[in-house]
């Protein structure tokens, strides 16, 4: 997130789930740590392959391929969010195809969403992972499509326009 939004690593970095302050602030040294060792990641795949691990990589061409193949992509939470970070810069078309399930209590994650202009449906600041935003987020819209598709016009229902 640091990398691709220009935020300081403070900024990013908040408690998780159960971490003191002082377990954020060994996280944030040991981050400005290896941002320090990457200086010469400048591209994308480069910053990915830096700082991203294994699940942010997948999750990365996960959402590459998805908007390849047109399909909505749920995004939920801090981790799938610095993926889509990720592949918004290799794809910047990939945000066409997203909706966001909710805000975690992270101010990273609020201040990642913020960076891509995205509009989360829910904010009950979750900070679960496991997909609980994108399980809530679900029902909400199942039933919008349903609205959309089921819903009687006006003209259909008979309702004059008096």
């Amino acid at each position: 997130m640091s990398s691709f939004t220009n935020t300081p690593i403070e900024d990013c970095t908040g408690k998780g789930t159960g971490h003191t302050e002082e377990g954020v602030k060994t996280k944030v040294d040991i981050l400005k740590k290896a941002q320090s060792i990457h200086t010469n990641a400048t591209s994308a795949i480069e910053t990915l392959a830096a700082f991203g691990g294994y699940e942010i990589a997948m999750i990365t061409g996960a959402f590459l391929q998805a908007a390849k193949l047109q399909m909505t992509i749920l995004v939920d939470g801090f981790i799938t969010t610095s993926a889509l970070l990720a592949a918004s810069k290799m794809n910047k078309n990939v945000l066409d195809y997203c909706i966001f399930s909710h805000t975690s209590g992270e101010k990273g994650h609020k201040k990642m969403l913020e960076s891509i202009n995205a509009k989360p449906l829910l904010n009950f600041e979750l900070r679960l992972g496991e997909g609980t935003g994108a399980a809530l987020a679900i029902p909400a819209l199942k039933a919008a499509v349903a609205f959309i598709n089921k819903m009687a016009s006006f003209e259909s229902a008979g309702v004059s326009n008096l």
